[in-house]
C-alpha cells in the first residue's frame, strides 16, 4: 500500500465512521433560540466525536493495513482472477 493509497483509505474510513458517530448523544435544546428549529442539538460535542472518529478509524486502518501486508487481502490476485473470469487473459 503506497502512502497515497493509505491516506485515501484512511479518509474513506474516517468519513464513513464520522457519519455513524454524529448522531450519538444529541438531544434537542430545551429552550430553543427564536429563529432556530426545535431540534438543534444543545451540545453536539463535535470535538469529542472527531477525536473518537480518528482513533477508531486509525485502529480499523491498521487492521486493514496488516491484512494487506500479510497477504490475507490481495487486490492484485483479485484483479487477476476477474480478468481470467472475464476472458481477458
Amino acid at each position: 500500500m503506497t502512502l497515497v493509497q493509505g491516506f485515501v483509505t484512511f479518509i474513506c474510513i474516517w468519513w464513513t465512521f464520522l457519519f455513524c458517530v454524529l448522531p450519538w448523544g444529541n438531544a434537542p435544546s430545551e429552550t430553543p433560540i427564536p429563529g432556530e428549529t426545535g431540534n438543534v442539538p444543545a451540545n453536539p460535542n463535535l470535538g469529542k466525536k472527531f477525536i473518537a472518529t480518528t482513533i477508531v478509524s486509525g485502529i480499523i486502518w491498521l487492521i486493514i493495513y496488516g491484512l494487506i501486508k500479510m497477504n490475507v487481502i490481495d487486490f492484485y490476485d483479485m484483479a487477476r482472477d476477474m480478468e481470467i473470469k472475464d476472458g481477458l487473459l
